[in-house]
């Protein structure tokens, strides 16, 4: 035996020893308690028989409790509970040893007795350790490590606060709470002091010189978690956030304590999913998802994994972010059963989309794949019709053939009366969507949302690279306001619709209130250090090409016939009015035009899209 395991049995050994002790100590206790007034001579003989017996019970109990595996230096509520259910544990058995042994004839009452004199004893000194440990360490080290104010005072707080003592080299020392807990003003938890009021959080990070702010609220969304966020970030201290939700496998996570986002920023409401009907259409079931390596792509295969599919296989013709995302799977979930498999190829193939379909014979797809970027797309109309529309048609098609049950087309806000070439191209899908549900037996339905926070492409990632670099930080227009919403609440509102299976239909995800980009950026700028306008310039630019000052979750005509879902945050536009053969017609044409890159897609397009609105003065190349 080495010199560190050696010390390590010694300790253990020790500890044992002692809670034996312990245990005598308590039946002394328990005995002066009990029979104060003398015993009886069988009495004593039973007490003399019993006691062997119980110190036994109790060696056992706290051996296979786990007692002697603990750093009760940092102990917390998980080690109360142990010690209270291991006591517990060793009085019952004693007292149902006493109830069929003829050599333990001892007083009920005793045992009770004696099983809460362990517990005080045995807890007593390990939790006399803690507190020694935790005041020592806070005067030895206290100076060394960062300052930590911590922001909400229950238990995420006191979790919180644990997890800073016991690795303040990584975290910090906590120095106080705040809380807007009148009861819980000057109170302690975790020897950690409830100093004020959250809107205090300026002025008392300035006394106490405090380094850091981790906001414990995890249960805090929408307006409420903004203002708590604002505040923080006003102090211009570095700000943290500690988050216990359920991860994505359904479990619950033990917490975690990470660097602000800018979707905290954004916080909304938390999205309330109906599992049952997401279960009943995928669980077990063969899923497709093209484009699964993207950003919206990636998030959908993460969300599905935790509803079980038999297989789940992503199409994509980007290899790098597919072979990323099936190791990120496989470390999410090691333990799963669902057959993933990456199959490399485009939309645009039709013969290798057959080859696909026709080889792992899809139940469910989920349609992502498309060109997204609106500037972009402005000087490639053809590459996006050929894209966007007939990568969308070729699928349409290749899955009504192969007899795939549903399929969900992910569309956008700019397929609402469109002012540049991608948002027409997703209003001729969503088009596509109610043609193919009239004309086969396929379910389709569409997804339209507007703008997802961290995606590729989007502003957020731009703004944070400008600032990085030292500015000036772009803004189109002072008034340009987008709708926002996270990447993993879109994946999920997603699979929601999908729920739905009202074939032909566009469902509109209710994304809030918009956002004006200028505030964000000023948000952002702050949350880094600088001052707008004073460290950082923010330069205005102009409106680009194809951009709209506000974007639209629906037309005018839709507004007034909006049906609501089943679900709060999911409502069903009413069908696009159409003639199949002028359709077809139409859609004729814009695929002889998308094979130049000229005007003549852009006069195509708008001939399929009537409510498309196109800036003419660009020119495609």
């Amino acid at each position: 035996m080495n010199a560190q395991k050696r010390g390590v049995f010694l300790r253990m050994a020790g500890l044992f020893l002692l809670d034996m002790l312990l245990v005598v100590a308590a039946d002394f206790l328990s005995i002066r308690i009990r029979f104060e007034n003398g015993m009886q001579p069988w009495q004593e003989e039973a007490l003399r028989r019993g006691l062997p017996i119980l110190l036994i019970v109790w060696a056992v109990c706290f051996i296979c409790g786990g007692m002697y595996r603990q750093l009760w230096q940092y102990a917390g509520v998980s080690e109360i509970t142990r010690i209270t259910v291991v006591c517990a544990a060793g009085g019952l058995i004693s007292v149902m040893l006493n109830s069929f042994l003829d050599m333990m004839t001892i007083s009920r009452l005793y045992l009770v007795l004696h099983a809460i004199l362990v517990l005080v004893l045995t807890g007593g000194y390990r939790f006399l350790w803690h507190a020694i440990f935790s005041h020592r360490f806070t005067i030895a080290h206290g100076g060394e490590h960062k300052r930590v104010l911590i922001l909400g005072a229950g238990n995420a707080g006191a979790y919180a606060a644990t997890m800073c003592l016991s690795q303040p080299q990584r975290f910090g020392l906590p120095v106080g709470f705040l809380d807007d807990d009148p009861g819980k003003l000057r109170m302690r938890a975790r020897g950690v002091m409830v100093l004020g009021r959250l809107d205090e959080v300026g002025q008392i990070a300035e006394e106490k010189k405090i380094d850091s702010i981790i906001i414990a609220m995890p249960t805090l969304k929408g307006d409420a978690m903004r203002r708590v966020v604002d505040m923080a970030s006003a102090t211009k201290k570095q700000i943290y956030m500690f988050s216990s939700p359920e991860d994505i496998t359904g479990k619950r996570s033990t917490g975690t304590i990470r660097e602000l986002d800018v979707t905290d920023f954004l916080s909304r409401e938390e999205v309330k999913l109906d599992t049952d009907r997401i279960r009943g259409y995928i669980t077990g079931k063969t899923v497709l998802v093209t484009g699964g390596g993207g950003s919206i792509g990636s998030e959908i295969c993460r969300q599905l994994l935790r509803f079980q599919p038999k297989e789940l296989v992503i199409f994509d013709i980007y290899e790098n972010t597919a072979y990323e995302l099936l190791y990120d799977l496989r470390l999410l979930y090691p333990d799963t059963k669902t057959k993933i498999e990456i199959l490399i190829g485009s939309i645009r193939d039709r013969k290798r989309l057959d080859e696909v379909l026709d080889q792992v014979q899809p139940q469910v797809v989920f349609h992502a794949a498309a060109h997204k970027h609106v500037p972009l797309m402005e000087v490639s109309p053809a590459e996006a019709v050929k894209n966007n529309v007939f990568g969308t048609w070729n699928l349409l098609s290749s899955a009504a053939e192969h007899g795939v049950e549903r399929l969900v087309q992910l569309s956008t806000d700019k397929a609402v009366n469109p002012t540049n070439v991608m948002g027409a191209t997703k209003r001729v899908t969503e088009m596509m969507i109610q043609y193919f549900a009239r004309t086969t037996r396929m379910k389709c339905m569409a997804v339209r949302f507007g703008n997802v926070l961290g995606s590729h492409g989007s502003v957020i990632p731009l703004l944070e690279q400008q600032i990085r670099r030292g500015g000036p930080v772009t803004v189109t227009d002072p008034d340009i306001e987008r709708y926002f919403m996270t990447i993993p609440e879109a994946a999920q509102l997603v699979l929601q619709a999908g729920s739905l299976a009202k074939s032909g239909a566009i469902y509109v995800l209710d994304m809030g209130t918009p956002v004006k980009i200028i505030d964000l950026a000023y948000k952002l700028i702050r949350f880094y250090g600088y001052e707008p306008g004073v460290d950082m310039e923010v330069k205005i630019t102009g409106l680009r090409k194809g951009e709209k000052m506000y974007e639209e979750l629906m037309m005018d005509d839709e507004r007034s016939a909006m049906t609501r879902t089943a679900h709060d945050l999911i409502f069903v536009a009413p069908p696009i009015p159409m003639e199949d053969e002028e359709f077809r017609a139409a859609l004729d044409i814009l695929e002889a035009a998308s094979h130049r890159n000229d005007q003549s897609v852009v006069d195509a397009l708008e001939r399929v899209v009537s409510t498309y609105h196109p800036n003419r003065e660009e020119k495609a190349v």
